[in-house]
């Protein structure tokens, strides 16, 4: 034993004789840093293999337990592994004590995927995936311009089904609601007066028909709560 440990020891002098001294090493900023991010095993991602999958534009429904803070930790999940948002919204639904959070995501295939997978995990999340097909979606926008031709923004609300919510000797604010298509049509449409500010609530949306908006929702009607579907 004593003699295997004297032999390794001159080999173990020497690997160390071949590192480089802290002064002789590349600083931080100069080391090379690998592209892409990390997947939720700390795994980082090939940006070619990733490019693989096109993004496209996507609606998720979660229907979650009202608890503090709920919000805050969905939209931290899906932005610690650096998903991207286009916009998030939370409501009540029809049981006490039970809200729905609709979220517009712009992800490949699998980033959605991973995304349903992990918003599942979270305990206040009752049921969560991608709304299915040719859903109804709207969003609201409040819109305050300047007030220079109070007649020709009326005419230009009337068009777009708005309605004047506020008017003053400088500005008019009015109030949209519709498809995202039509809400970017009527902002092209008001900024010939000089947009002064906007807001939007970005997309909510629910499935057509008989078609669970969120997987496994069940109508939470007579006081009855909505939960996952056993079957």
């Amino acid at each position: 034993m004593s003699g295997e440990s004297s032999a390794s020891a001159p080999n173990a002098d020497a690997a160390a004789d071949d590192r480089p001294m802290p002064s002789e090493q590349p600083a931080p900023e100069e080391r090379p840093h690998p592209e892409g991010r990390r997947n939720l095993e700390g795994i980082r991602i090939d940006p070619v293999v990733e490019a693989e999958h096109e993004s496209r534009r996507a609606v998720i429904s979660a229907l979650v337990e009202d608890e503090p803070g709920v919000l805050a930790r969905v939209s931290g999940l899906v932005s610690r592994r650096q998903f991207n948002i286009e916009s998030l919204t939370v409501g009540p639904t029809t049981v006490d004590g039970h809200s729905r959070i609709t979220m517009v995501v712009e992800e490949t295939d699998p980033g959605i995927d991973q995304i349903e997978k992990q918003m599942a995990k979270l305990k206040p999340v009752i049921s969560v995936g991608e709304v299915a097909g040719d859903a109804v979606t709207s969003e609201l926008v409040l819109l305050k311009v300047r007030g220079d031709d109070p007649a020709a923004v009326q005419a230009v609300t009337e068009m777009y089904d708005g309605r004047t919510v506020d008017a003053g000797p400088e500005t008019v604010t009015v109030e949209l609601t519709g498809h995202k298509s039509a809400i970017d049509n009527a902002i092209g449409a008001f900024e010939r007066f000089g947009i002064v500010e906007i807001a939007r609530t970005g997309p909510t949306a629910l499935a057509r028909g008989n078609t669970p908006t969120a997987p496994g929702e069940k109508p939470g009607t007579a006081g009855e709560p909505t939960t996952h579907d056993s079957s």
